[in-house]
């Protein structure tokens, strides 16, 4: 993949708009579209807890870093991680203002609980990529929390997950540059998606939103 400019970075967070939607993505990332409901107000409460940049801590042998920037040149993406968790590690990298080595952990906070795709999991390993390329370092695990079920979920960042992100980075490229919002593919997703409201109307001309709705509930 090409190198990108930071003029051109797109949002990391997409990562996962884009997987669970792409037609979603384009909405918010392309066009600006955006609605406020109770999972993204819920959502945004997290995460502003999460990312209280004033907030870096230490506990024994870890280092809790929140709010941490961090992009990738190669991805083209940039972005807040929720939380860093630098752990004392002999084969780790060296920290400024710090005694010994550490190995970075990225830590990612949801809402709800584990999803059936694999977009959380996605955006957590372009999070990976960007603190490798920053710190020139290699990680090989990050956690998930879930709020609902008030616990972490281990992450194996692997390869084949590291070429899957960087095949979505470059579409979100593609799709930019050309200003290209997909049209709509319905499905069960659509009922969670917080911009039903501005998606769906286009769909009139075959049923109702109402109806559409209904019948999408009912399954």
């Amino acid at each position: 993949m090409k190198g990108y400019d930071a003029s051109e970075f797109l949002m990391l967070s997409g990562i996962q708009h884009f997987h669970f939607c792409e037609r979603q993505w384009a909405l918010i990332h392309i066009e600006q579209e955006w609605e406020e409901n109770v999972l993204t107000v819920e959502g945004s409460h997290l995460h502003d807890k999460a990312d209280d940049p004033f907030i870096r801590e230490k506990r024994k042998d870890v280092l809790y870093v929140r709010g941490l920037p961090v992009h990738s040149s190669t991805l083209g993406l940039t972005g807040i991680c929720d939380v860093v968790e630098f752990h004392k590690d002999e084969n780790g990298i060296t920290l400024q203002n710090e005694v010994g080595t550490y190995s970075p952990i990225p830590v990612e906070y949801k809402r709800g609980k584990p999803k059936n795709d694999q977009s959380d999991i996605l955006q957590l390993v372009a999070q990976a990529i960007c603190l490798e390329e920053m710190l020139c370092c290699s990680i090989s695990r990050g956690d998930l929390f879930y709020h609902e079920m008030r616990r972490r979920v281990e992450v194996e960042i692997t390869e084949e997950l590291k070429k899957q992100v960087r095949r979505t980075a470059e579409r979100m490229h593609q799709y930019y540059e050309r200003r290209y919002t997909p049209r709509v593919k319905t499905g069960k997703h659509c009922k969670n998606c917080s911009l039903r409201h501005i998606c769906l109307p286009e769909l009139l001309t075959k049923e109702s939103v109402a109806s559409y709705m209904k019948r999408m509930l009912a399954e």
